[in-house]
């Protein structure tokens, strides 16, 4: 592990009517961590240490109804106009008019509207996984991936409160961190008909060398805590988000973004993502973008660290030259 968790600042920030727990290392200036499914800010801990040592405020917070941040009981506060409303408040917190985000999975979804929402707040944007898909203006989000991928699809399985929290509750913790975050399929994953997804999933029996057990245990520990709840709510309110971001229909992303990828990522390569991001709807929505593919699957900050910590500061970097 490139960091102890007693190197790294805690604190509990109100923001948006809520408490948001943060990680933080360095001083200088900020760049924000945007965490996925199913992580927690620790998730971030090689980037943290890596742009503290080069000057920057590093700060990863546990998202809302994650980890140690409060969770709202209802579905509907989980929104991206929701949680871009707290990072804009953690940026009130610190003093920055503006900041460099980096996100990974919903952490890149995140990003995405805050750089489309605010873009007067964000220096860069740095996207790991999940490109910027523009929105559908007739069908909804979830409608939209029932009908392409059915039932067995994970964004359709969270949407029933209580389904999924049953299913993962016939596992320990650690089984469901170990069957997501070390997932090697490269195709999108579909459940058999009747089958929840959390099953359909292998336990790997060997950990790959980029995380241990102790690290694997950390995620575990606090889903032990927390539960799923809270990060189930996103997916849940991924529809209402769609409404909302009506008044947004056409825009672009105009803040410069790099999107990083990895190569065995689930569908990059048969699902359309590679082709996407390749290709000119991509560039044109986001027209100051940068593409970078590495070796590598979907939790590729945790997987190639050095490489995504390097290919984030020589972003941040080339835009401070500006």
């Amino acid at each position: 592990m490139s960091i102890t968790i007693s190197e790294v600042n805690h604190q509990r920030i109100k923001t948006n009517g809520i408490y948001i727990h943060v990680a933080e290392q360095g001083t200088g200036p900020l760049v924000l961590l945007l965490h996925g499914f199913p992580e927690i800010w620790f998730s971030w801990r090689h980037q943290l240490n890596y742009l503290a040592q080069h000057g920057y405020h590093a700060v990863a917070p546990d998202l809302r109804g994650y980890g140690d941040s409060d969770s709202p009981l209802n579905p509907n506060s989980y929104t991206l106009h929701h949680i871009v409303g707290d990072l804009i408040g953690l940026l009130d917190h610190f003093g920055e008019q503006k900041a460099y985000v980096v996100g990974s999975d919903w952490g890149a979804s995140i990003g995405w509207h805050l750089s489309l929402f605010r873009p007067d707040r964000v220096k860069g944007f740095v996207a790991l996984c999940v490109p910027y898909f523009p929105r559908s203006p007739t069908d909804k989000t979830v409608e939209t991936i029932r009908k392409i991928y059915g039932d067995g699809n994970h964004v359709c399985q969270f949407q029933e409160p209580g389904r999924a929290e049953r299913a993962f509750a016939r596992y320990d913790c650690l089984t469901v961190i170990k069957k997501f975050m070390l997932i090697t399929f490269t195709h999108f994953i579909i459940a058999p008909p009747g089958m929840e997804i959390v099953d359909f999933l292998p336990t790997p029996s060997v950990l790959p060398s980029w995380i241990t057990e102790e690290e694997l245990m950390v995620f575990a520990d606090k889903f032990q805590e927390s539960g799923f709840y809270g990060a189930f709510n996103y997916y849940r309110a991924m529809d209402l988000s769609w409404e909302l971001l009506a008044p947004w229909q056409g825009s672009k992303i105009t803040v410069p973004t790099k999107f990083i990828a990895g190569d065995k990522d689930v569908g990059f390569q048969n699902g359309g993502t590679k082709d996407f991001v390749e290709g000119d709807i991509f560039k044109s929505i986001v027209p100051n973008l940068e593409v970078v593919i590495l070796d590598g699957h979907h939790y590729i900050h945790q997987e190639k660290a050095q490489q995504v910590s390097e290919e984030i500061l020589s972003f941040i970097r080339k835009l401070s030259l500006d």
